[in-house]
């Protein structure tokens, strides 16, 4: 498949997970992605093994939590006419047991830098009449708990963000999207599910956590000339999700 031939992606966290499996499905249809992530050693993994598979890739390596190194990646990363704003950390905690520093990590990485790189690049897609940007969120932003709200909060903001871009470049050619994604079976997640092996496989009507691929799929779909007519919509990949509270 061809789809994305000619096109320049950008997928942020994609040596790992969701962002890795991003990376490899706009590879595998047509797309030269440029892979970012912080360990230049698991970079070089994800582009060879899109080589290998005859898709084109580079590593950029950035720290999002550093403002200057975020406004680096826009400049390294060229024109681009996909972004896929993935890269995402999560600390759960109850909030008094939260740091002010890692308040200020989950709204640098979560928030800010999507926010930077949109600025960065959007006006280039505007300028060229089109371009796609997919914003990776999580449930968390939607459905509370008794821990984590500095990550839902910056979710939650990423997705009002995906509404405004959405009204800002809709426009000019530029859609803007975002995937709410319910609890994902990756490296990042395996402490959490091995330290609550069942109760995650009961969070949805399927039974079961998905896979990174499940959660590509639909990123592909959302950069894809399929879905045209889908702007400013953050949609739900959860497996229908299932409240855990009483009633």
């Amino acid at each position: 498949m061809s789809d994305l031939a000619g096109k320049l992606a950008l997928v942020t966290g994609a040596t790992a997970g969701i962002g890795r499996a991003v990376a490899v499905r706009l590879a595998e249809n047509g797309a030269e992605v440029v892979v970012h992530g912080r360990d230049p050693e698991r970079g070089a993994e994800v582009v060879a093994g899109i080589a290998r598979r005859g898709g084109r890739a580079r590593f950029v390596a950035a720290d999002l939590a550093d403002a200057a190194d975020t406004a680096r990646l826009a400049v390294e990363a060229g024109e681009v006419d996909i972004l896929v704003n993935n890269a995402g950390i999560y600390e759960f905690a109850p909030t008094a047991d939260t740091s002010v520093e890692s308040v200020d990590r989950h709204l640098a990485i979560n928030t800010r830098a999507p926010f930077m790189l949109v600025a960065a690049l959007a006006p280039g897609m505007v300028k060229r009449g089109s371009g796609v940007i997919v914003n990776v969120s999580s449930t968390a932003a939607t459905a509370v708990a008794p821990i984590g709200a500095a990550y839902g909060a910056s979710k939650a903001a990423l997705e009002t963000l995906t509404r405004y871009w959405a009204t800002e470049f809709g426009g000019a050619g530029v859609r803007v999207n975002g995937v709410s994604s319910g609890p994902v079976r990756t490296s990042g997640t395996e402490p959490l599910l091995a330290a609550f092996p069942d109760a995650l496989d009961q969070t949805n009507a399927r039974g079961r956590i998905g896979d990174p691929e499940e959660i590509a799929d639909v990123v592909l779909f959302l950069v894809g000339d399929r879905s045209s007519y889908v702007n400013g919509t953050v949609m739900a990949v959860h497996g229908g999700e299932r409240s855990l509270l009483p009633g």
